[in-house]
């Protein structure tokens, strides 16, 4: 199941090696909400693995985005202690538009990597049929 949030990119980090083979890299993301008139503000720490950690690269610190993630559990156990870990799995992160449709940078917008773009409606077709 693939959940979305919506903030600014506030941090990201290096790309970790973790083992001869997995590699994880992380980032923040500032969420800020208005409950009953009161500004709750959030920082939502996320990780991307594998050939996922160059989606980071696609966007700044600042940006407005979009980040589709899934939630992923581990159980973990040393010396009779046991310890739960919730790691918050990006695997696509699209740069918003800001009001008045511009996109954030102009030029240098990037389309999410699992899209494409479509005709814009307001675009002349002068297609006979």
């Amino acid at each position: 199941m693939g959940y979305e949030l919506t903030g600014k990119l506030v941090a990201k980090y290096d790309t970790v090696q973790r083992t001869e083979t997995f590699k994880t890299r992380e980032f923040v993301v500032e969420k800020t909400e208005d409950i009953n008139g009161r500004t709750i503000t959030n920082y939502v720490k996320f990780q991307c693995v594998q050939d996922r950690t160059g989606i980071v690269d696609r966007v700044n610190t600042g940006d407005e985005i979009k980040v589709h993630f899934n939630i992923k559990g581990t159980r973990w156990e040393k010396n009779g202690t046991v310890n739960y870990i919730t790691n918050l799995d990006a695997w696509r992160i699209e740069q918003m538009l800001q009001p008045g449709g511009a996109a954030p940078g102009d030029s240098d917008y990037l389309e999410p990597l699992d899209t494409f773009s479509a005709t814009p409606p307001d675009a002349v077709d002068d297609l006979p049929f």
